[in-house]
């Protein structure tokens, strides 16, 4: 049965939907796992775009409202092998929050893991995402106002009861300005998994309606992408980079992100 990973923010413009397209496309391609992404941003939906499905004939909505199949909303990447389940650009409001669980329950044991973009938004579409998650992952920006949202999304699925397996820090330029991973660690109460940093590779994936970790493979945004992947699947990945592996060399210790994914990897 797939795990189902919940992807959520309460601040749009982190790179949440990225994420899941990047995330997902590396657990598809480079370790062979089979892997279904949703769209559960049911009144802003972005995620069918990254691959170019702006007007999909039937979309999750239909399904919610039991109007088609849920195996009949399903998109193929060639590409990757990812699956794809878009969202409809008109907004349709979701009346049951739990019959996303309902519907993926359906098609668990077909895939290893479904990932779902939820919305940026405290409404029944992010408790959506959450009551149909095994885990979440909370994306985040390092900066005041996205780690105060930040730490609200945390605080909601606590109170739900929804393991949080970690903080994927994105949109990093290592200015100094910037809130430390330590102390968005200690705010937070959350492990940092994965640390992003900003570059035009991202923006041009989206561009190119393909996702980063194929378009550009040995990006650092890629790679980063592709070590949180190994570690969620047990398996192993070296960075292929030559300036990574001597930096690695003679770094005195493993940077605060590497230590939480080996604790991930070994979970």
């Amino acid at each position: 049965m797939a795990q189902v990973i919940g992807v959520i923010s309460l601040k749009g413009g982190v790179g949440k939907t990225s994420t899941v397209v990047s995330l997902g496309a590396s657990l598809a391609k480079d370790f062979s796992q089979r892997v279904l992404i949703v769209d559960a941003n049911y009144s802003a939906p972005n995620l069918g775009h990254h691959f170019g499905l702006t007007n999909p004939e039937k979309t999750i909505q239909d399904v919610l409202s039991d109007k088609t199949d849920i195996k009949d909303v399903i998109h193929e990447h060639e590409d990757s092998g990812l699956h794809i389940i878009p969202a409809a650009m008109i907004a349709r409001k979701v009346q049951d929050p739990f019959a996303l669980k309902k519907k993926l329950n359906q098609i668990k044991k077909y895939y290893d893991y479904i990932l779902i973009d939820s919305s940026p938004s405290l409404n029944e579409e992010i408790v959506s995402t959450m009551a149909a998650s095994d885990q979440l992952f909370v994306v985040t920006t390092p900066d005041t106002p996205t780690l105060e949202s930040t730490m609200k999304a945390i605080r909601i699925a606590r109170q739900k009861s929804i393991p949080i397996t970690g903080l994927i820090l994105n949109k990093v330029r290592g200015k100094n300005f910037e809130t430390s991973i330590e102390d968005i660690e200690k705010l937070t109460g959350v492990p940092v998994i994965a640390k992003i940093r900003d570059h035009d590779h991202a923006l041009e994936a989206v561009a190119k309606q393909h996702p980063v970790t194929m378009l550009k493979e040995k990006s650092p945004v890629s790679i980063e992408y592709k070590k949180l992947a190994a570690a969620i699947t047990g398996k192993h990945y070296s960075d292929p980079r030559f300036h990574a592996k001597v930096a690695d060399a003679f770094r005195r210790q493993p940077e605060k992100q590497v230590i939480n994914r080996h604790i991930l990897y070994y979970s």
